[in-house]
């Protein structure tokens, strides 16, 4: 993830150095939550690590329904062949057997259309943009916010 935001500052909300700052053992919590409150998913090749993607899911009584999916991030040079849409069925086939969670929402760049062709071939709709969203070296950028019914055909 590191390096997802040194290269891809625009797809994140933390920043490389916010993220570089943090203790190792916030990162093992991270991938290996005693509450299981969150799972990461990564796809390996070659014996590295080049794609992951995550959900967080909300423990809050009123909210307990939903899922919420974070870091997805591919390698550049892994792009283009399916590794992000089969992290993303991998997350959202946990997620529909997980007793209770019934919907997944997600936030995405605005000008991130790759990302968003994924999200959008899974199911994924559009319910609002945030305009603002985050402040980059570039200005600001707007989010799109969606989510996805796991219970719809």
């Amino acid at each position: 993830m590191l390096h997802a935001f040194k290269h891809e500052p625009d797809a994140f909300t933390s920043t490389h150095a916010e993220r570089a700052a943090l203790p190792f053992s916030w990162w093992e919590q991270r991938i290996d939550d005693p509450q299981q409150n969150s799972i990461v998913f990564g796809a390996i090749a070659g014996g590295k690590l080049v794609g992951t993607v995550g959900l967080e899911f909300s423990v809050r009584a009123k909210t307990s329904h939903k899922a919420h999916l974070i870091a997805m991030y591919t390698l550049p040079e892994w792009r283009g062949i399916g590794i992000g849409g089969k992290l993303l069925g991998a997350a959202l086939a946990y997620a529909r057997r997980r007793p209770g969670v019934e919907v997944v929402t997600l936030t995405v760049t605005e000008s991130n259309r790759p990302a968003i062709t994924i999200y959008e071939a899974a199911g994924f709709c559009s319910f609002g943009l945030e305009p603002m969203a985050i402040r980059t070296s570039d200005g600001y950028k707007a989010k799109n916010h969606m989510w996805l019914h796991l219970m719809a055909p």
